[in-house]
This record gives structure tokens, sequence and C-alpha cells, in this order.
């Protein structure tokens, strides 16, 4: 059964003011006054804010008294008795700060229909009030009371100037958004936006209304009034897009209104996000880089174009991108802008180029009130510090971090693994990445790592075990599709198998440039040259990795082309002079470079 303080309304709290014990009026001695005002005491003790008429409301011992009482009551967590209290002073009162204070309460609480009469009586006491207002037009809306909630909107459009009609107009599109029945809400929109139809903003309003209420028809002819209304809106233009529904459309309404209106910055950058989106890369950067000659020091075009320069194996140019971001956040901080992922990227950017000091001097930057960013910094200095040579004092760092929860007890052991890996300590490896699956058997991550180290030592049946470990416990993961399906073809064994799971690794992630690899690769097993060859070129065009350059290098040496294989090699082989796949190629072959 409900609480009975649950279900009180308006008219019972009234006719309580009759009926609940009076306080008496206690001496200062008895009811001592806190150091700190009361919110709600503090709130008598000040003066009306601007425009609004408040009751001259005398702060007696008695009513001091209350308000303390029923401030402490709500701070032990009684918040029916603080609330009732405050609605039965407000009433007595006639103050609309004390029918606030205990919507407040009631907020607090949770309790949304006791929230609702304090906000109603608040309204009551101040009609004036925009706040009051607004607070109950969210929960009529809420609560679907649309009709008083109409009535409401109505009157504050009429009431507004046509300056500020507008906002006005945005206000109500918001509130509505929040509306259990859309079709209903955008009836409303409907008739108080009626008187209203010569304004632009009152098309966009509807038009998002009627988007809402799954009228695609309707939201695009809205959209395209508020554009015939003003030609070169901004935001009628992205508002048409969005209403379009379709990635080409809108592409050519952006390049089109960009014609006719070059400096519309809103319009460009969305336009530059959209060729992102369709992979578009090279007209994206053009566009970023249009935004950014306008705007030098704009921190989100220049974080925009160093991504799309990684993307593009621009590194140089990925690297001053980033350091200019970072100095525009050093010289102007900007709460909305984080600096760590581009600091992180800074130093992946320097340890590749072998400045292990430099990729380190970018990671003491990185801000220790992230947890998150900083545990990535920790483990970058981990892989940095064994890489300059000092394994043991990488594995130091390891022991020295205090994990915050499972996840990062996993990343740690993962990190492990991957140092005596890459330091060529399989058999340590595999131990430490196999006590870590025995601690944490629901790591389909480390699961992950663990195939890959058994997979090192020849181990494929318990290789093939834990992939398939993965790929029940995360059906999506692409990563062990591709990795069971690379092992089966490097091992030239159950070559069909292998091309169904490598094919379906890259529906999943069709960009993928490794998974293209190992497509090559089966292709290759199978002795499809051409396509092979056709895949690899394609993983080697979007990821110059050197193990690709080997794989595409035989495909070309098998094909007689000697001379294209060779270049090939030597330029895996200046990317990673260890490689053993480049090795062990070259020593099969007998080919020398």
């Amino acid at each position: 059964m409900k609480n009975a303080f649950a279900i009180v309304t308006l008219s019972a709290l009234v006719s309580a003011c009759a009926v609940m014990p009076q306080e008496p009026a206690a001496p200062e001695a008895a009811a001592p006054a806190p150091a700190t005002p009361t919110p709600a005491a503090e709130a008598i003790a000040k003066a009306a804010p601007p425009g609004e008429k408040l009751p001259n409301v005398e702060l007696t011992s008695d009513l001091f008294y209350k308000l303390t009482k029923a401030e402490l009551d709500f701070k032990r967590g009684q918040w029916q008795s603080a609330y009732v209290t405050m609605m039965v002073l407000a009433q007595q009162t006639r103050d609309p700060r004390l029918a606030r204070r205990a919507s407040e309460m009631a907020l607090s609480a949770k309790q949304g229909n006791e929230a609702l009469a304090a906000i109603r009586l608040w309204r009551e006491l101040a009609p004036e009030s925009d706040e009051a207002a607004q607070y109950f037009l969210g929960f009529a809306v809420l609560g679907d009371d649309l009709a008083e909630a109409e009535t409401l909107f109505a009157q504050r459009l009429k009431a507004a100037p046509p300056t500020g009609r507008p906002l006005l107009m945005f206000q109500m599109q918001q509130f509505l958004l929040r509306a259990k029945d859309k079709p209903a809400a955008f009836a409303l929109m409907e008739r108080v936006l009626k008187p209203y139809l010569n304004t632009q903003e009152s098309h966009l309003v509807l038009a998002q209304g009627a988007n809402a209420a799954g009228n695609a028809e309707r939201a695009r002819a809205e959209a395209k009034r508020a554009v015939d209304i003003k030609p070169d809106s901004e935001l009628a233009t992205l508002t048409m897009a969005q209403m379009l529904q379709d990635l080409d459309g809108a592409q050519a309404l952006f390049a089109g209104f960009l014609q006719k209106y070059p400096a519309a910055r809103e319009v460009r950058s969305a336009y530059a996000r959209l060729l992102v989106e369709q992979k578009q890369y090279d007209k994206a950067r053009e566009q970023f880089q249009i935004l950014l000659k306008d705007q030098p020091d704009n921190p989100g075009t220049l974080y925009a174009l160093g991504i799309m320069s990684l993307q593009g194996q621009d590194v140089k140019s990925a690297e001053d991108y980033f350091k200019r971001y970072i100095a525009v956040l050093e010289s102007q901080p900007d709460p909305e802008r984080d600096p760590n992922k581009a600091l992180m990227l800074l130093a992946q950017i320097a340890e590749e180029k072998g400045d292990l000091d430099g990729a380190l001097a970018w990671l003491d930057k990185i801000d220790s009130e992230d947890a998150r960013a900083l545990m990535s910094a920790r483990l970058k200095r981990v892989h940095i510090t064994a890489r300059k040579g000092d394994l043991d004092g990488a594995r130091k760092q390891l022991k020295e971090i205090t994990p915050a929860d499972t996840a990062e007890q996993v990343q740690i052991v993962q990190t492990e693994g991957q140092l005596l890996r890459d330091a060529g300590r399989a058999i340590e490896a595999f131990k430490t990445l196999e006590d870590g699956v025995l601690r944490f058997p629901n790591s389909p991550d480390l699961m992950y790592d663990y195939a890959l180290a058994a997979e090192k030592l020849g181990k494929v049946e318990a290789m093939e075990t834990a992939l398939r470990k993965v790929m029940e416990a995360v059906p999506d993961n692409h990563h062990a599709y591709n990795a069971l399906g690379y092992s089966l073809a490097d091992r030239n064994i159950r070559l069909d198998e292998a091309f169904e799971l490598i094919d379906k690794a890259m529906k999943m992630a069709p960009g993928d440039p490794y998974i293209m690899d190992s497509m090559g690769w089966v292709l290759f097993r199978m002795g499809k040259l051409k396509e092979a060859e056709q895949s690899l070129r394609q993983a080697y065009s979007l990821r110059g990795d050197a193990e690709i350059a080997v794989h595409l290098g035989e495909v070309l040496w098998m094909q007689g082309d000697k001379a294209g294989a060779t270049k090939l090699w030597r330029e895996a082989r200046a990317k990673d002079p260890k490689n053993d796949a480049l090795r062990s190629t070259l020593t099969r072959l007998n080919a020398g470079i």
C-alpha cells in the first residue's frame, strides 16, 4: 500500500492547515537559529527578484521555527512532513518561494504527484513567473496533460513580442518532444502555431514535430516552407537535410547551398561530417581546411583534420594539427573539449617515429583527474619503458598500478602478456595469459589474447577452442573470426572454412585492412592469385603494414613479378627489420633483397 503522504492532494493540504498542531511561538533559546539560514528562510529574507511581486512576509520566530524544523526533517530523510509544512506555510503566507521549496523537496524525493501539486500552487501564487510556468509545462507534457499545456503555450506566445516568439516556439518544441503521444503533440503544435505561419520558425518547429510523430512527408513539406521563407537560412537548410533522410540528397543540398552561400559555416561543418560518414575523406578534408582557413584556431576543426590525416596516413600533418589543437586548448581552456585523446595520439605518433622520450613527454600532460585517461597513459608508459629495453622496469610499473575494477585488472594482465610476447618470451606470455583466463574466465578480450599466445607456441587446438569461446560470448567480434580464418589459411588447411570465417569478419568490418589482408591470403592459398592481389593491394593502400607488404610481395613473386615483390619486401624491411613473416618468406622462397 502507498504511503498516505504519497497521494496527498492540494485540497487535502489546505484542509490540513486547520487540523495540524501548531508549534508554539518558541523563544530563541528553544529554537536557536542555525549558523547557515535554511533555504526557505533565506528566500523570505531576500528581496524580490526584479519584476516579481512577492507578499510582505515577516520572518517571525514562529515562522522561522517551522521552516527550520521542516528543513531539518528533510535532511533526515523525512520528506513528507517537510513537504506538508512548506505547502501549508505557502498557503498561509501566499509566498510563492515556499511553494517552490515544496516542489524542490518533492522532486528530490522523486514524488511526481506532490511536485506537480506544489508547482500548481507556485504558479497560482506567482502567475508572472516564467520559471514556474516552465516547471509546470515540463510536468504537464510528461503526464500527457496536453490540454492545460496548450492553453499556457498559446498564452505565452500571444503575450510575447514578435522578437521573442521564436525562442518560445523552440522551447515548446523541446517540451513536446518528451510527450508520449507524439501525434497529439504535433496536433497541439499545429493549433498553437496557426496564427504565426508567416514565420520561418513555426515551420521549423512543425517539421520537427511531424518528424517525431512519424509523418516524414509532412516533415519535409514544413522544412521546405521554412527554406522558401528564408532561402539563406542555415538552420532551415540543416533541418531540410535532416528531414530528407537520404545521405546523397543531403549531400547535394549542402553542396548547392554552399555554392550560393560559401560563408555558411554550420552547413559546411555538417557537409564535412556527412562526407566523413560516406567515407569520402579527401572531399571532407577539403571542407575542413576551408573551415580552418576561416577560423585557424577552431579546436573542433583542428581535431577533425588530425583524425582525418591519420586515416589518410599523413602522419606529419596529423601531428601538426594535434599540436595546434593542444596549444589552442592550453591558451583558451574549454571544458567541452578533451585534450587527453589528442595527447594519447601524439604520444602514439612519437612512439611510432622512435621518439620514445617525446612520447613520454606527451603522456606527462595527461589530466590526472581523468581516471580512464590516466590509466591509458600509465599503460602506454609501461609499453614505452619496455621498448627502451627495460622490461623489468615496465613490469614493476605494472605492479605499482592499483586497478579500480575488474576491467582494469584484465587490462594489466593483457599488457603484461603483450610485453612478454613483444620481448620474444612467448612461453612466459602464454603462461601469464593462461593464468589470467583462469582468474577472469568471462573476459572475451583476455581470451582472445590468450588464443594468439597459444597460436604463437603452436598450440592450435587451444587457440581454436579459445577463439570459438570468444565468438560464442561476443558473436559480432570480427577479430575472432578473422584470427581463426587467417590461422587456418596460414597453415593451408580447411581453406573453405577459413574463407567463410574471414568473409564473415569482412561483412562485420568491411573497411578493416587487416581483414582484407587475411582475405587476400586465403585467396592466395586457394590459388586465386588475381583476386588475392586485388584484396592485398587494397589492404596495403589503407594500411602500409609490413606484414601486408610481405603477403602482397609473395603473391607478386608467384605471378612472376619478382621486381615488384622485391620492392615491397624492401619496404617491409624498412618498416620492420625484425619482421618474422618477412624473414621466413625470404628463406622459404630463397629470395634475396
